[in-house]
């Protein structure tokens, strides 16, 4: 089961204890997956398509719960579930979505029907799919009433409301009260940014490793040519000191070798005389 199933099963499960938040959650649901039409004789009915049995059963479950009618259940080809709705149903149409618990039914009952959230081990993505423009709009004003920046792409006729940053999922999948998956969630999220905080030491780490390597290296090759070109004698004594040192200390670091000299200086002052070495070796090349 995909990361996107467990959390619409957990939320199938839920259910709101206000009557006028299970109103707008099947709002929701119809709004979103259902279409309203009318029977020969003038009666209105909604068809409700889900391919998630979660989906289905939590859309059969509201409908009988806030208005006891007339359901009729059926499965289509490739595992279509379709449900067929009678009468009664003006309240949903023109439901109020005022209050904040109200709000959250509501973006749920529409993830529900239309949504996805891809699982963090992979990537961050939130999303639900909303066949018009107006409806994209309102629900993203509903989620932006939480605080969480959602934001809106035309993909092919419909409007994609999404949300990317994983603190912010984290905040959608407490607003609609999974509260098993947000932990999860978590979870997952605080391993892969250790993971991540880790390989970003160790590359760090290695980087400069190799740069201390390349540079040691460049010391070494000058002071070799200062010695064959002209010896340690006609050197300062700090310097000639100093190139001695690290010839005969390859791997040491600039600490290291500033320890090793008589009397002892910082790693500044070691890292000015075999500055000042360099300068001499390029020197010596250009005669």
């Amino acid at each position: 089961m995909s990361f996107s199933s467990e959390v619409k099963e957990s939320l199938s499960r839920q259910a709101a204890p206000a009557r006028h938040c299970q109103l707008a959650e099947l709002a929701a649901i119809l709004g979103f997956s259902g279409v309203w039409m009318e029977t020969e004789k003038g009666k209105s009915y909604v068809r409700i398509q889900t391919e998630n049995l979660s989906v289905a059963r939590k859309c059969f479950t509201l409908l009988r719960k806030t208005f006891n009618i007339r359901i009729d259940v059926s499965v289509r080809r490739h595992g279509i579930y379709q449900m067929i709705a009678y009468d009664g149903l003006e309240a949903v149409e023109h439901v109020l979505i005022q209050n904040s618990c109200c709000r959250r039914a509501f973006i749920r009952g529409a993830f529900l029907a239309a949504g996805s959230v891809s699982d963090p081990e992979k990537s961050y993505h939130f999303e639900i799919v909303c066949d018009t423009e107006e409806k994209a709009r309102q629900l993203q004003e509903m989620i932006a009433s939480f605080a969480i920046g959602a934001k809106i792409i035309q993909r092919k006729k419909n409007y994609v409301v999404y949300v990317k940053e994983s603190s912010q999922i984290v905040d959608l999948l407490n607003v609609m009260e999974a509260h098993v998956a947000l932990m999860n969630f978590e979870n997952v999220r605080i391993l892969k940014e250790m993971r991540n905080s880790v390989n970003r030491q160790v590359n760090c780490e290695t980087a400069n490793i190799g740069k201390t390597i390349s540079a040691a290296v460049k010391q070494i090759e000058d002071i070799q040519y200062i010695q064959r070109m002209i010896g340690f004698d006609r050197l300062p004594e700090n310097l000639a000191e100093m190139a001695r040192v690290r010839l005969e200390q390859p791997e040491a670091t600039l600490k290291e070798l500033g320890q090793m000299l008589n009397p002892p200086v910082g790693k500044s002052g070691v890292n000015h005389r075999l500055r000042k070495l360099s300068v001499l070796a390029e020197e010596l090349r250009e005669f």
